[in-house]
């Protein structure tokens, strides 16, 4: 007798299949990375708290909010809608709107402040799509400008890259969790080389860069984005083992969590735990959210952080 499967039952198996064949996880290169090359993945931002109004883009023409922009293209494809738009001087930007957009510009602020290199973004509240001629009002947009003054060099991948077994690595993986940042695909992952100086102390930069799948739930088939309830009720440190710490998290490539320590999630916990009010304002704040929303996600995220101190 052939025996039926369930459609649970062949996803259960789906799943099981794609974590056995996951990719180990293994540093690159010879050695420890030299404080040099650890720069090109996360500097020491040092004891003056980093401004999250605007984030990385301090001091750089931000996008106008009710104003038009001429629609270059537009993508489709994927999660979330994609334009690329010129505005009324010029400047081109590449616009994300959807769930997306606010949870990317809030979870990019929050890497930037503990040190890890990102690209600039705002979040724009509406914002008028020109498209021949006819424009139309468009609700909240994640805004990128599009020259970067960055070389793309493609995607790297978080198995493999020279940062592997480092504290910052682990503690980047450790902050992914308590942002419930679900999507930790190698193509949300981008090296760039500086174009002209270096700056934030390197020629080359990894960033994670497409955040946006977070502060809601995790979970493989499409979990909610930027879901308050869902935030707060999720789980963060299921248990620890031999120093070895254990994740609520649900989505994929969970083999990057199986070498993660007591020591990495106390490593970005103490940098979290220094960040002021008014940083914690400012980047809710530049993502649309209301004080009401701020003060909800950060008192979940502060909980997390005394959970991940508390790990012995």
């Amino acid at each position: 007798m052939i025996r039926a499967f369930t459609p649970i039952v062949l996803l259960t198996a789906m799943i099981g299949a794609a974590s056995a064949c996951a990719p180990a996880v293994k540093a690159t290169g010879s050695g420890a990375p030299t404080p040099a090359q650890l720069a090109e993945f996360w500097i020491d931002p040092g004891p003056q708290p980093r401004d999250l109004t605007t984030g990385v883009a301090d001091g750089e023409p931000k996008p106008a909010a009710d104003a038009r922009y001429e629609v270059v293209s537009r993508d489709t494809r994927g999660f979330s809608i994609t334009y690329r738009v010129r505005d009324e001087r010029g400047r081109e930007w590449n616009v994300k709107i959807g769930p997306e957009a606010q949870t990317e510009v809030v979870a990019s602020r929050i890497v930037w402040a503990l040190g890890f290199h990102q690209v600039p973004s705002f979040f724009v509240e509406r914002w008028i799509a020109v498209d021949h001629a006819h424009g139309q009002m468009i609700g909240g947009g994640r805004f990128r400008p599009h020259d970067l003054h960055l070389k793309s060099r493609g995607t790297w991948s978080w198995q493999r890259n020279p940062f592997v077994g480092t504290r910052p690595y682990g503690g980047l993986l450790v902050l992914m969790m308590i942002l419930n940042s679900t999507d930790l695909k190698n193509e949300n992952n981008e090296l760039y080389d500086v174009v002209g100086e270096s700056r934030e102390g390197a020629h080359r930069w990894y960033v994670v860069k497409d955040l946006g799948a977070s502060l809601g739930e995790t979970g493989r088939m499409d979990p909610r984005r930027g879901y308050l309830e869902g935030f707060e009720r999720e789980r963060f440190i299921t248990g620890v083992k031999d120093q070895h710490v254990t994740f609520a998290f649900r989505g994929r490539h969970q083999e990057l969590l199986d070498g993660i320590g007591v020591a990495d999630v106390h490593w970005v916990c103490e940098r979290l735990k220094k960040m002021t009010d008014r940083q914690w304002s400012d980047a809710f704040r530049a993502g649309g959210y209301t004080d009401e929303q701020r003060t909800r996600f950060v008192a979940r995220i502060r909980q997390k952080i005394e959970e991940g101190l508390a790990l012995r």
